[in-house]
């Protein structure tokens, strides 16, 4: 039964156009699934990552950091539509300060990188069908943007969700969109080579891809990096940081003992009975920003080695096919994390950044405080911190989860650079120039209730 599912699945994704890379690593990935591979990754054969190179202590030349951004690439991962904040179109359309959306700012940070640095510095996004034409017609407010004759964005490849019950192909007449699935950011390399872009990039002679989340407006263009990485000679890098007790989610860096290549472990690649372990921000005191940094011509030399299948480790996702639906199929979507390709090539580096260089927006909580006062939103689209720490947000998830009622409860930030915590539970609306300083905690009152203009919370 299983060999027909293959062939049942290949044959679903030939006759919707999927490119033959995508179709090839969908297939190595159901072999690895029918196996019983569950992509768990043991503690006892791994060793932490303990001591990378800081970036805080990089010494890199003007000239040796101009020449490497000049043969840089940003890519953005483009293809989340935020349906968990409650949108239905790409999340990086979402205003995210002084009426800018993510996409503004992402495209101010480039272009003030290309003409700081004299360098081409292509931004490259990497849609998925739900994104492609809201995000292309909301760029073409920005015309010289493109770059010679590359394109802004290229496509990521879909895959059918695979019954739970026999790996055959879901069928879901009611919506068959739902039969589809993203096979994970890891999906990155196969979209490169199957687009042609990784082919015209090393043409126009570009030489290294700059890769991060379009929600992470941390991630800016750094030429010091940039210089570092090209000076290093490492086919790839991650760039991590320091944890910290509230950092317990993100996948880290690990040392695996049998060869000592660098790994990555993510949260569905640890046994429940092992969480304690991957928590642990003093045994594992680095956690992985999803920054990465690959050559594109080690890149292309690998991809033809292995056929186009770099064989990253795979991810087990249980689902159903509606996911609003748990009554629905249940259904297996195989997935793999684009970081994870650090263990394909031996020689690959990681490198300390500071706090800065992460300002992801996964919630609301994230939200607020990119809207507050505790960011400072520069002319370079960049959102620099004012304060030394950050505070503590906890927002009812009951009503403040989806951006629509977030906005409408708090139309404007309160001040929270004087803030430490503050924790909301139940139905508050937040007037115009309210302040918090230290911690402030808002009770459930049971009914809805008012923060008044110009209130000063918390002690």
């Amino acid at each position: 039964m299983s060999e027909a599912g293959l062939q049942a699945a290949r044959q679903k994704m030939i006759d919707a156009g999927v490119s033959t890379p995508a179709i090839e690593v969908f297939s190595r990935f159901y072999e690895l699934l029918e196996s019983g591979a569950t992509g768990v990754i043991r503690e006892d054969s791994i060793a932490p990552l303990l001591d990378p190179p800081m970036l805080a202590d990089i010494d890199v030349t003007n000239e040796d950091a101009r020449a490497a951004i000049d043969k840089t690439v940003v890519i953005k991962l483009n293809g989340g539509l935020g349906t968990s904040m409650g949108l239905d179109k790409a999340k990086t359309l979402l205003k995210v300060r002084d009426g800018y959306t993510f996409l503004d700012l992402l495209v101010r940070q480039v272009l003030a990188a290309r003409e700081r640095y004299g360098a081409r510095l292509p931004l490259l996004l990497m849609n998925s069908f739900r994104t492609e034409e809201d995000t292309l017609n909301f760029l073409r407010k920005y015309p010289e943007l493109p770059v010679d004759d590359l394109p802004l964005s290229f496509l990521q490849n879909q895959e059918p969700k695979l019954r739970a019950d026999d790996l055959t192909p879901v069928e879901w007449p009611a919506d068959p969109s739902l039969e589809w699935c993203p096979p994970g950011h890891g999906d990155l390399y196969p979209a490169l080579e199957g687009s042609g872009i990784l082919d015209q990039l090393l043409e126009q002679g570009y030489r290294y891809a700059c890769v991060s989340n379009g929600d992470n407006l941390g991630a800016v263009p750094n030429a010091t990096i940039a210089g570092w990485f090209a000076h290093s000679g490492a086919p790839y890098a991650a760039e991590v940081c320091r944890r910290t007790v509230n950092d317990k989610k993100g996948g880290h860096l690990a040392i695996r003992k049998a060869d000592g290549q660098l790994i990555l472990r993510d949260t569905a690649q640890t046994a429940p009975e092992e969480m304690d372990f991957f928590t642990d921000e003093y045994r594992h005191p680095f956690f992985h920003t999803n920054n990465l940094w690959f050559d594109l011509a080690k890149l292309r030399e690998a991809l033809t080695e292995r056929n186009s299948v770099l064989g990253l480790p795979l991810i087990r996702n249980e689902k159903t096919v509606d996911p609003s639906d748990p009554s629905s199929t249940p259904v297996i979507q195989v997935e793999s994390a684009m970081g994870a390709a650090i263990e394909v090539f031996p020689g690959a580096t990681a490198i300390c950044v500071g706090r800065d260089r992460f300002l992801p927006v996964k919630t609301t909580n994230e939200l607020l405080l990119l809207r507050s006062d505790v960011y400072e939103l520069t002319a370079e689209g960049r959102l620099v911190a004012r304060t030394d720490r950050t505070p503590e947000i906890s927002l009812d998830s009951k009503y403040f989860k989806l951006v629509d009622d977030f906005t409408e409860r708090i139309p404007c930030a309160p001040s929270l650079k004087k803030a430490k915590s503050l924790k909301v539970k139940g139905d508050w609306t937040f007037g115009s120039g309210v302040v918090v300083v230290g911690e402030a905690e808002l009770a459930d009152a049971g009914e809805p209730s008012q923060v008044q203009d110009g209130a000063r919370i918390g002690h």
